[in-house]
């Protein structure tokens, strides 16, 4: 693996650790009440998290926000870090957030897998990019192993899809469309820049959003020691630490090698919720696990075949001309 791909795998383990970091913090702030209420609340950590994060990541790239950088920005730079601010930085977690608070950390993280498949679409379709025919069979398994997972955990054995399900499967598609925004814009803006604006600015629109739909006094343990305590190490470490490897990877990984490494989250995150909240996961994930690491492994498998192949055939090439090197001209 080269180092785009590596900071990609990092940045996928980091997020798929975090929903069972919120949801454990959540369990910390019911257990610690504020006047009776819980002031590690899954807005609260949104919220104040993403603060955190934009302070520390300012600090890290104070030099990228020098007036002549900012005016060498074209409007349409300053566009994309808005969309992608109201995406990755409000819209997704938002909807992630809202369906752990419905469903199981498992059921989420099983659900987001329906994010490679969509995000390769969105690639090929818009990007011009291509993926081999492993990374499509695999990816196609991960998709198969959520689906079986799924309907094993129906009751009746159809597919069980509540409300919890469908928004994490809105998270997940707005995160593919994010992530393909950032690929046709990052090129051009400093990555300090993007990733100050876009956590910051999501935080803003996020805060706001909130108090429209259920009024300020959904924030007003906002200043809760206990919060700004959890929230300044986990913005630094989850949400700063995630975002750089990921940015970072994406620039330098392609699509297909972004999707199977993002297909292998449901597995890192339902050993995280076994490890961190004590989920242990029955038959369906375990079956639908198996499948999807099946799935991985096939495509990393035929990758690694055909990169041998090609060298191969490169090697065999390279000895063919250095023979007809040694013959010289043949022609009359």
């Amino acid at each position: 693996m080269n180092r785009a791909t590596l900071s990609v795998w990092g940045a996928v383990l980091l997020f798929a650790a975090a929903n069972s970091i919120v949801s454990l913090l959540n369990q910390l702030g019911l257990e610690n009440p504020v006047d009776g209420r819980n002031a590690i609340s899954f807005c609260n950590v949104l919220f104040v998290g993403n603060l955190c994060a934009a302070i520390t990541l300012f600090g890290l790239f104070r030099k990228d926000w020098k007036p002549e950088t900012l005016r060498g920005l074209a409007k349409s730079d300053w566009v994309a870090l808005v969309i992608l601010a109201i995406l990755s930085g409000a819209l997704a977690p938002s909807l992630i957030f809202l369906a752990i608070e419905n469903t199981t950390v498992t059921n989420v993280v099983l659900v987001g897998r329906v994010e490679p498949l969509i995000l390769l679409g969105l690639s090929m379709l818009l990007l011009g990019d291509r993926a081999d025919k492993w990374t499509l069979i695999g990816l196609t398994l991960s998709v198969v192993g959520v689906v079986v997972t799924l309907i094993l955990q129906s009751p009746d054995g159809g597919l069980m899809l509540g409300k919890g399900e469908l928004m994490a499967a809105g998270g997940a598609a707005v995160l593919a469309a994010s992530t393909i925004v950032s690929k046709l814009r990052l090129k051009r803006i400093p990555l300090g820049i993007f990733t100050v604006v876009r956590t910051s600015l999501g935080a803003v629109i996020f805060f706001f959003t909130a108090i429209y739909l259920y009024g300020i006094e959904h924030f007003m343990d906002a200043f809760s020691p206990l919060l700004w305590q959890t929230m300044a190490v986990y913005g630094a470490v989850i949400v700063v630490g995630g975002q750089l490897l990921w940015i970072t990877g994406i620039k330098g990984a392609s699509a297909s090698e972004v999707s199977l490494a993002t297909s292998f989250s449901p597995v890192a995150g339902v050993g995280f919720a076994f490890l961190i909240l004590g989920e242990v996961p029955d038959m369906a994930v375990l079956i639908g696990g198996a499948i999807i690491l099946t799935g991985i492994f096939l495509a990393q498998g035929g990758k690694w075949m055909t990169a041998r192949r090609e060298a191969a055939r490169s090697a065999a090439l390279d000895q063919e001309m250095e023979m007809e090197g040694r013959v010289g001209f043949k022609g009359v």
